[in-house]
């Protein structure tokens, strides 16, 4: 069983992140403090360190620089808030793993968990062996089990035409060693699909590992990517293995590509050209057998006529091309898919929901999905823990969902429907007298209204809401509105 150990001032904090990890299969120690947190790790091994950045007796980079001093083979997330994410960053380039950011989701923790603690196990198999080794497989990357196309327990293959067309595809590509390309809007499931692909290849006993090319800064992305060797630059405390080299054998997914910089782009057609990848700092070149899939919600053809993307890397990744429809465009699998994620928040939660009431239903099929299946399954999540019967009743729904109304259309043309429905307004919540509430409310207007204007590229709405885009994945997700 891995180890976990929670270093947090907020007593709250570290006993949910602890009920909630001893849950998913791990062994939790809580620490209050920095000075009890290194108390713990002299007298026990860990696997990994969830660190608070704010201690009440020292800070993470104190308590990062004694760990990887000490402890080398024990990875470190940072825990941060809004404020100090430019000090995380920093603290990734001194050797922590990753950071998460106040407010905390479950998925998101546990998913930078897993990561971690691959990365550290790849690490220390290189370390014993000298030799590349690849991150063992991932819990995502199960077998089918009988089901067709179970898409890492997110997206279910429905009864809609669209859905049929999706399976076929992935069906007729995925024993190929294609590179693919997966086009559609955020929150369409585009990870899940890859995943399938992976499940259904030669390469599914192998690793799939994911990169969110989105949340990347130039500064690490080549370490992240090509890995560095122990020295090789300011804060290279340790050796770290690159995506690449934890792919080797499996598949790799590069979602949100288009976000990549064009030198980086440059670097990594090299690899992808050559199937050779070197860490920096080192003269060593690594034999690689890699499947590549990228995701975009971005025209890449535009990115190349503006000199953004480069047209050979392109034309490398696009072997094969899957375009993912949005829900709206698979109404037939919108109460399927709810009743998967039912399921599947019923586990987590430790609930017995069984079924939603007809309003909820119909206001499932009314509405627009503007963040499509991860939206739906973060409304589910949300309407599971608030249920207290055996249905999902209508006030379970967040208000901009409930109160949600199809616009009335008279005397317009055919074709003027369809942009008058897709311009359809979401109602917002009712706002509350007290200041704090009202700034949160316009806020929540400001950024739906934004990622509209721009078709939810949530590249150019940061740009124009002028925040990074790790700040407004998480003031999505906190409106219910998924990554």
């Amino acid at each position: 069983m891995k180890r976990i150990l929670i270093i947090d001032d907020e007593v709250n904090v570290a006993l949910l992140l602890s009920k909630f990890l001893t849950r998913n299969g791990f062994d939790v120690v809580t620490a209050s403090n920095g000075a009890s947190g290194l108390e713990s790790l002299k007298n026990s091994e860990f696997n990994l360190v969830l660190c608070d950045y704010r201690l009440e007796d020292t800070d993470g980079r104190e308590m990062l620089r004694h760990i990887k001093t000490n402890y080398p083979k024990t990875g470190v997330i940072i825990i941060t808030g809004y404020s100090d994410i430019k000090m995380a960053v920093e603290l990734i380039k001194m050797g922590a793993y990753d950071y998460i950011t106040k407010p905390l989701y479950p998925d998101e923790i546990l998913n930078t968990i897993n990561k971690a603690i691959e990365t550290q196990y790849a690490l220390l198999q290189a370390d014993e062996e000298e030799l590349p080794v690849a991150a063992p497989e991932k819990t995502t990357s199960a077998k089918n089990n009988g089901k067709k196309h179970l898409m890492g327990g997110e997206f279910v293959v429905g009864t809609s035409r669209a859905s049929k067309e999706l399976a076929r595809q992935i069906d007729l590509v995925a024993p190929t060693g294609y590179s693919v390309i997966i086009l559609g809007e955020s929150g369409t499931g585009k990870e899940a699909v890859a995943k399938s692909i992976h499940v259904a290849s030669p390469r599914s006993s192998k690793p799939f590992i994911a990169m969110d090319c989105g949340s990347l800064t130039k500064e690490l992305a080549a370490s992240e990517f090509f890995g560095h060797e122990k020295g090789s630059f300011t804060g290279a405390l340790y050796t770290k293995i690159g995506h690449f080299e934890m792919a080797n054998g499996g598949t790799l997914f590069l979602d949100e590509v288009g976000n990549l910089s064009y030198d980086i782009q440059a670097a990594l057609l090299r690899t992808v050209q050559e199937r050779k990848v070197k860490r920096i700092g080192s003269t060593k070149e690594i034999d690689l057998d890699v499947r590549i899939i990228v995701a975009t919600n971005e025209n890449l053809q535009d990115g190349i006529n503006k000199g953004r993307f480069r047209e050979d890397l392109y034309h490398r990744f696009n072997e094969f091309a899957i375009y993912m429809p949005p829900l709206r465009d698979r109404g037939q699998d919108i109460i399927a898919l709810a009743e998967h994620f039912l399921h599947i928040a019923n586990e987590e939660l430790g609930r017995s929901v069984t079924a939603f009431s007809e309003e909820v239903v119909e206001c499932f099929m009314n509405y627009r999905w503007p963040g499509n299946i991860r939206e739906l399954k973060n409304i589910v999540r949300r309407a599971t823990l608030l249920t207290e019967g055996g249905e999902v009743p209508l006030k379970a729904l967040p208000l901009e969902l409930s109160n949600y109304k199809m616009p009335v259309l008279e005397s317009v043309g055919t074709s003027s429907v369809s942009a008058t429905v897709a311009a359809a307004p979401v109602e917002v919540k009712e706002i509350k007298h007290d200041l704090k509430n009202a700034a949160l409310e316009a806020e929540y207007e400001t950024i739906l209204r934004v990622l509209r204007e721009v078709n939810f590229n949530k590249t150019r709405a940061a740009e124009i809401l002028k925040i990074d885009r790790k700040t407004l994945y998480n003031k999505m997700k906190a409106i219910n509105m998924g990554k």
